[in-house]
C-alpha cells in the first residue's frame, strides 16, 4: 500500500505531485532551436518563462551545442516543454514549403543520467517500447556517453501533442528511479581542443550570437 504522503512521487494525484516534486529537465539544442525559444530581444523565452512559472536558462558558448535547462514543478515543466515544442514546429512549418499538408515533427533531445538510462529502455527494452506504443514518439537512447560525462541523450521524435505525452512519461520514469553516484552533467564544447584555448580566445568566441 503506498504511503499516504506520495513518497513515490509520481504515484501521488497530480496536486500532490506539482507540489511536492522539483524537476529538472536538460535539452540539447542546435543554435537554430535555441534561436527559435529564445526570440528577438529574448521576447520568446520571456513568454515561456512567464505563461509556464518554470526556471528555464540556457547555457552560453558559441559551440554548434546548447544546453537548455527547465526547472520548476512537474506542471510548469511540462507546460515549458510544451511551448517549447508547439513553438519549434511552427518554425519548422514556416520554414518548409506546403507544410499544410503535413506537420513536420519535432526532435527534442534530453540530456539524462546514464544510470537513469537502464530504467528508461528496461528489461530486453521492455519499458521503451511501452512507451513509444503508448505515446506514437519516436524514443532513441544513445549508446554512448555524451564527451567528458556520465550523461547520454534520449532523443524523442513527433508532433508536439506526442513528444509531450512522450515527455511526461519518460519523467516519470526518472523521478521514481534516482541517478546512482555522481553525475558529471554534459557541457557543449568541452572538448579538450576548448580546454586548451587560451582565455581571450574563449572570451572573444562566447561574445558572438
Amino acid at each position: 500500500m503506498a504511503s499516504p504522503d506520495g513518497a513515490s512521487g509520481v504515484g501521488g494525484s497530480p496536486e500532490e505531485t506539482e507540489l511536492s516534486i522539483t524537476l529538472t529537465l536538460r535539452m540539447l539544442m542546435h543554435g537554430k532551436e535555441i534561436g527559435s525559444i529564445i526570440g528577438k530581444k529574448g521576447e520568446t523565452v520571456k513568454r515561456i518563462r512567464e505563461q509556464s512559472s518554470a526556471r528555464i536558462t540556457i547555457s552560453e558558448g558559441c559551440c554548434p551545442e546548447r544546453i537548455t535547462t527547465i526547472t520548476g514543478s512537474t506542471d510548469a515543466v511540462f507546460r515549458a516543454v510544451s511551448m517549447i515544442a508547439f513553438k519549434l514546429e511552427e518554425d519548422l512549418g514556416a520554414g518548409s514549403e506546403g507544410a499544410a499538408a503535413g506537420r513536420s515533427p519535432v526532435t527534442l533531445r534530453l540530456v539524462i543520467p546514464a544510470s537513469q538510462c537502464g530504467s528508461l529502455i528496461g528489461k530486453a527494452g521492455v519499458k521503451i517500447r511501452e512507451i513509444r506504443e503508448s505515446t506514437g514518439a519516436q524514443v532513441q537512447v544513445a549508446g554512448d556517453l555524451l564527451p567528458n560525462s556520465t550523461e547520454r541523450a534520449v532523443t524523442v521524435s513527433g508532433v508536439p501533442d506526442t513528444i509531450i505525452q512522450c515527455v511526461r512519461q519518460i519523467c516519470a520514469v526518472i523521478l521514481e528511479s534516482p541517478p546512482k553516484g555522481a553525475t558529471i552533467p554534459y557541457h557543449p564544447g568541452l572538448s579538450l581542443g576548448t580546454i586548451l584555448l587560451s582565455a581571450n580566445q574563449v572570451r572573444g568566441c562566447s561574445t558572438s550570437g
